[in-house]
C-alpha cells in the first residue's frame, strides 16, 4: 500500500481542519495495508469502547477539532516486536496519512 510505506518527517496534521495528529517519530509498518501509528497527539479523540471491542473491532479515531474520521483504535501493539507499537500496546491504524 502506499500510503502505508510512504516516509514524512514530521507532523501529519487533519486534512480538514489542520489539527496535529501524530508524529512521524511514531508510525511504523504494521504490514497491514494502513498507515500505523504507535501513539498519537492531543488532537486525536478516541471513540469510547470496551476492552474487548477495542481488541478486536477498534474503536473510531476522529479529529478533536472538528469531528472527522481518522481510522480505528486497535490494542494489538504489542504484536508488533521491534516497533513503537510493542511498546505502547496501540495501534493508530489511519485510513490515509
Amino acid at each position: 500500500n502506499f500510503a502505508e510505506g510512504k516516509e514524512h518527517e514530521g507532523i501529519f496534521h487533519c486534512a480538514g481542519c489542520d489539527t496535529p495528529l501524530f508524529d512521524s517519530a511514531m508510525k511504523f509498518r504494521s504490514g497491514t495495508g494502513w498507515p500505523s501509528f504507535a501513539d498519537s497527539l492531543e488532537g486525536v479523540e478516541v471513540e469510547q469502547v470496551n476492552l474487548v471491542q477495542l481488541t478486536m473491532g477498534g474503536a473510531e479515531l476522529r479529529c478533536k477539532t472538528c469531528g472527522g474520521h481518522l481510522g480505528d483504535l486497535f490494542n494489538d501493539g504489542y504484536i508488533f516486536v521491534g516497533t513503537p507499537a510493542a511498546t505502547t500496546g496501540k495501534r493508530y491504524c489511519i485510513d490515509g496519512a
